[in-house]
């Protein structure tokens, strides 16, 4: 009886690695923060302290919107990430499953789902009603590695342990090796496999990585990360004279200027990367994020344009 008890241990494992599929970026700006010796990163802290709205506000500016506008599937998909945000993952479960309602072809929304219905469990297994989301994520999109991630874990836990390092092998094949969980999901076929008695040992030698994000198809990441011309020597001479405090509410007029622009205008991609990078470089990771939200929710019928401004974000940190 020992051998299934150490089985589902691994597979617990498994479950809590998932999370760095949805949360991976997030990681690797964390790590840049905290290796950050400029001293940049505690200003940065500081002022998305203050800046920057708690995500039970957030919550509660999502939840009177929808009151008002209950069809917007995008607003439910952001309420059910700040939910999981903050461990409540029923509440998740439900508003994801409103936003599968409203629009049931977005894959994402249903591998959203499908993670929220496996932590609303007792968070070992992946019941019933999860892994029908997770395969409805497949059905839309095959290659979304939270959905092929959970389905193996499904497989392992069920007893089929080499269908599940065998679907593993496969998503690691489509991971870039710069993703911050490829080294994670080799850690979890290493360990199922020796726990089960299973050679992988050349396997996982020989097992290569998909390339790197930098080499992205679309220009989204360059955009974002591109150098922007200077400001000319009248304008660096007016923004000296300037107090402290009036230099940054320039920048933030400006800022703001541009979100007001995108508003009346959202058919503008490159305004809204810029958008998503302005907000980085105050520290507003909260905004950003919303800004990001806001471009996918523009270009919701445009797939080049909204693959764009989702790498451009992701090559940013978001």
């Amino acid at each position: 009886m020992a051998k299934p008890a150490f089985s589902m241990n691994i597979s617990r494992i498994a479950l809590i690695i998932a999370a760095l599929l949805a949360l991976g970026t997030v990681a690797v700006q964390v790590y840049r923060n905290m290796n950050d010796d400029s001293g940049a990163s505690s200003s940065v802290a500081a002022a998305e302290a203050e800046t920057a709205p708690s995500v039970d506000e957030v919550i509660a500016g999502l939840e009177k919107k929808l009151q008002e506008n209950p069809d917007d599937a995008e607003s439910w998909r952001m309420l059910g990430w700040s939910y999981f945000e903050t461990q409540k993952f029923a509440e998740s479960a439900t508003a994801m499953k409103r936003a599968t309602t409203l629009d049931p072809d977005n894959p994402e929304y249903w591998s959203m789902l499908g993670e929220a219905l496996v932590m609303t469990s007792d968070g070992q297994q992946v019941p019933p009603d999860a892994a029908e989301a997770f395969r409805n994520a497949l059905k839309h999109d095959p290659k979304d590695p939270r959905a092929r991630y959970f389905l193996a874990v499904q497989k392992d836990i069920a007893g089929d342990h080499k269908g599940a390092i065998d679907d593993w092998f496969a998503l690691l094949a489509d991971t870039p090796s710069d993703a911050p969980y490829a080294t994670d999901i080799r850690r979890v076929i290493g360990q199922v496999a020796e726990n089960e008695g299973i050679d992988v040992a050349v396997r996982l030698a020989k097992a290569a990585p998909a390339a790197p994000t930098g080499g992205i198809s679309t220009d989204g990441p360059a955009v974002a990360t591109a150098a922007i011309p200077g400001p000319s020597r009248e304008q660096m001479k007016e923004a000296a004279a300037l107090p402290p405090g009036q230099q940054e509410a320039m920048i933030a007029n400006m800022v703001d200027g541009l979100d007001k622009r995108l508003q009346a205008n959202p058919k503008d991609a490159n305004g809204w990367i810029m958008l998503i990078r302005s907000r980085m470089q105050l520290g507003q990771t909260v905004q950003a994020r919303q800004a990001l939200d806001r471009g996918l929710k523009a270009f919701k019928n445009d797939g080049a344009e909204a693959k764009r401004i989702r790498e451009a974000a992701a090559a940013l940190g978001v």
